[in-house]
């Protein structure tokens, strides 16, 4: 329970009627989820507005209401304290609510378009080894401590974030990693949060069906980078053409990492097989089961997240070297019959021309490269055709089908990524809208050594059709259709 004058702190009023000394029991703005006492904050959303919602949340027991727009009416009972922006606010009073937890820990966010979810765990796990008491936000799971919750976003809301944070005090959590997407950014989600370090890792093509237009995704994530505090750190990929612009206006402590260019953490990739690859970083040479130069940018940011954090190089680099890959990450395995297989959580051109590439450098023969792509419903559209035309031009066989249509027709999916694939391959393209048979036949056509992709799904566990949630592995599917071939 917290006065909400003492909750409001930060919170630039406009007006405020009634007891700003009242107690509050909870914060939410979700009037379904209101009870006695609560403080209903309402919300501007991109599908309903909050402010419709007053009334019902009153009925329910809110004993204030923050708002953007005073209400005609009012209830006597109720305190009205009114701001510009309440998304905004909403953070700022969530995370005093909860104790402002975020500044009494060490979190370190993780933002951009690839590799968030690798650099945020293998963090965690690096750390965990270490003898850390540790934190986990990821698009897979919520780590406190041991115990792990599931989570439906890469960012929390703001309410669910500071609780999740406050837990994770409670439980002696010291550093705490966290994905930062970009929708969290433009939705303040994240506002109220102290970071003692952000990383970005890399900026391409993704979300433009929520942001419309490229600069105003890499402007979002900028605004990440403008919020910093003094004593922060800013951590960035150099070899990323939009790294420098994302730090130009931090007040943080810059500092960068790359592959190619000069920066202040530096790796070079001496050997990439399926069964790991050799580094050169920080003049050591460290072995890990991680492939490509994409992971080689994971550890390097690892690296220098652990580096900024005050910990030895010799005992980060020794653990590093027992860190494994993330499911649905470049996750690899071969059957009994040699074939290579690859789940990744490719959904963006970028990451699948990397993983693409990556298996390319890899195969050592004449070993057939089967890719199973599919693009999610309700999603950017703009990059289904150069999906295609990617998977195409990098694979030998492509087998384009189904991924969480959620209430898109998949047949106009599928027709929007056949509109990128050039004339002369559409021979080796296929069109099987069930994934689950997409999958089977993939195994089917697939000889010893070759190497099967499924591409865009990776750690999800489930197919999305019309608001349900079916149970779905693509990794499961393909394995046991390959041991039954086998038998």
């Amino acid at each position: 329970m917290k006065n909400l004058a003492d909750i409001l702190h930060g919170v630039s009023i406009v007006e405020i009627t009634g007891d700003p000394s009242v107690v509050i029991t909870s914060v939410r703005f979700d009037s379904r989820r209101v009870r006695d006492r609560a403080l209903f904050v309402a919300i501007r959303g991109t599908i309903t507005d909050g402010h419709q919602y007053m009334s019902a949340a009153i009925s329910k027991g809110a004993i204030a209401v923050l708002c953007e727009e005073m209400p005609a009416e009012r209830s006597a009972k109720v305190t009205y304290v009114v701001v510009k922006n309440t998304a905004r606010a909403l953070g700022l009073v969530a995370s005093s609510y909860y104790g402002n937890p975020s500044s009494k820990l060490k979190l370190i966010g993780i933002t951009g378009t690839n590799g968030k979810t690798t650099t945020a765990t293998l963090s965690h796990r690096l750390f965990s080894a270490l003898g850390y008491a540790c934190g986990l936000i990821s698009t897979i799971q919520i780590l406190i401590g041991d115990k792990r919750l599931e989570t439906e976003r890469t960012t929390p809301d703001a309410v669910q974030l500071n609780r999740v944070l406050k837990q994770m005090l409670d439980a002696g959590v010291a550093y705490a990693f966290m994905e930062v997407s970009s929708h969290a950014i433009s939705q303040y989600r994240i506002e109220g949060l102290h970071f003692a370090g952000a990383v970005f890792t890399n900026l391409t093509h993704e979300h433009l069906d929520y942001h419309r237009r490229f600069a105003n995704y890499r402007d979002t994530k900028k605004r990440f980078f403008d919020r910093l505090p003094r004593q922060s750190f800013a951590l960035f990929n150099a070899d990323d053409k939009n790294g420098r612009v994302m730090v130009q206006n931090t007040r943080a402590e810059v500092y960068t990492y790359a592959l190619r260019r000069a920066a202040d953490f530096k790796a070079r990739v001496l050997e990439n097989r399926f069964s790991g690859m050799l580094l050169s970083l920080g003049g050591t040479d460290l072995s890990s089961p991680l492939v490509g130069d994409f992971n080689a940018y994971n550890l390097l940011a690892v690296y220098g997240i652990a580096r900024l954090l005050g910990q030895d190089a010799p005992a980060v680099l020794q653990a590093m070297s027992l860190l494994r890959g993330v499911k649905g990450r470049f996750q690899y395995a071969q059957s009994d019959t040699g074939v290579h297989v690859v789940v990744d959580y490719a959904h963006t051109p970028d990451a699948l021309s990397k993983v693409l590439k990556t298996i390319g450098e890899l195969r050592t023969r004449g070993e057939k490269l089967i890719t199973v792509l599919g693009c999610g419903g309700n999603r950017d559209k703009s990059k289904r055709p150069e999906m295609g035309r990617i998977a195409a031009n990098l694979s030998d066989e492509v087998i384009l089908t189904s991924d969480n249509p959620r209430f898109e027709d998949p047949s106009v999916i599928l027709r929007d990524m056949q509109a990128g694939i050039p004339p002369r391959l559409t021979s080796r393209v296929l069109v099987v809208p069930d994934r689950a048979e997409a999958i089977r036949m993939a195994g089917a056509r697939a000889a010893a050594a070759d190497i099967v992709l499924l591409a865009g799904k990776g750690h999800q566990d489930y197919e999305e059709i019309q608001g349900v949630r079916y149970p779905f592995d693509d990794f499961a599917v393909l394995m046991e259709s390959l041991q039954e071939r086998e038998k």
